[in-house]
Formats: C-alpha cells, structure tokens, sequence
C-alpha cells in the first residue's frame, strides 16, 4: 500500500469554499472528470448535516501496459460521499475507484475546515492505494507507484482548478454586490 498526503490553505472562508465545491465541474484543468451524477442527496433533520452520494465519471489516460495487463477502457467511475456539516463547519469527503476495484482501489479522504482566524479554508488530503496483485509482487509495487504519481498529479490540478473557481465566484460576487450599490 502507497500513499499521499497533502494539506494546504484557501485564502476563502469556510462558507465561500462549501459554496465553491459544488461549482469546480465542469473545469477545463481537470478535464479529465468528465461526468457528475448526483445519487442521493438528504439531510438529517436532527443535526443539519448534508449527504451527498455521487458518481464522478471520468477519463484516465492509462499507460497501453495496464490496460492490456487488466482490460477495460480509459473510462473510470469514482464513488463520492460528502458530509457538510454547518454546526461544526465541518466538511467530509471520501470517494473510491468503482472501475477495475478488484485490480487496485484508491480510497480519498477530504476535509474542509475553518482556519482559526476563521479567514481561510484548510484543505486536507489523504490517499490510500492499493494494487491487488499478490503473485507479482514487483508489478503490484510498480502499479501503486504509478497510481500515486497520477493521483497527485490530479491532485495539484484540482488544487489548481479549485482555486479557480473560488476566485472567479468571489470576484462575481464583488461585481454584484458593486452593481446593487450602484441601483441603489
């Protein structure tokens, strides 16, 4: 098993990134998701926590060698569930591979949480990866490799992508806040 870690600080508030994460697909950075389906989504009356299950479609440019060695196509499904909770402004995330699970799985953990001045968004990030090869041990270590150098490649692109995103949705919401004063 391999894995990558990663935390890091959006210069947003809490509300402003929960707000974001819903708006960072389609993005031409991460071009690579290329579908969002939305399987469930409820609230639990007594604490106000929002779940959300999706299913984040996406194309992987595999080398030519995996897809020989296991089959299938460039097309992967990415199981997500999401816990928003507005008491602890509190946001979690995890998602796994549903494609070629009995090969190898990824299983990703995200946190969002309010700095302590409150001004910014700590990011957390963990993967775990795990290929499932038990006779060929040095190809198991090898697809692990690969996986967590494409994982963190991902990884900076969406980082990338997102701070987009809560930009350009933090200058839109300048400019109508601008326009509301200038109506007034």
């Amino acid at each position: 098993m391999h894995f990558f870690s990663q935390v890091f600080n959006y210069e947003h508030p809490w509300s402003h990134v929960v707000i974001g994460m819903w708006h960072k697909y389609p993005n031409p950075k991460c071009s690579h998701v290329i579908s969002i389906d939305v399987l469930d989504r409820s609230v639990d009356p007594e604490t106000g926590v929002i779940r959300t299950e999706r299913v984040l479609g996406c194309k992987q440019k595999a080398p030519g060698w995996i897809v020989k060695l296991f089959g299938g196509s460039e097309d992967a499904y990415v199981r997500e569930i999401s816990f928003v909770d507005p008491a602890t402004q509190k946001v979690t995330i995890t998602s796994v591979n549903l494609s070629l699970s009995q090969f190898a799985t990824c299983f990703e953990r995200i946190t969002y949480s309010p700095s302590k001045t409150k001004q910014h968004t700590v990011f957390e990030q963990t993967a775990e990866i795990q290929a499932r090869l038990a006779l060929f041990r040095s190809a198991t270590d090898g697809l692990e490799k690969f996986m967590v150098q494409r994982f963190e490649q991902n990884a900076q692109l969406g980082k990338t992508a997102f701070s987009d995103v809560l930009r350009r949705l933090w200058e839109e919401r300048q400019m109508w806040e601008e326009r509301q004063v200038a109506l007034a």
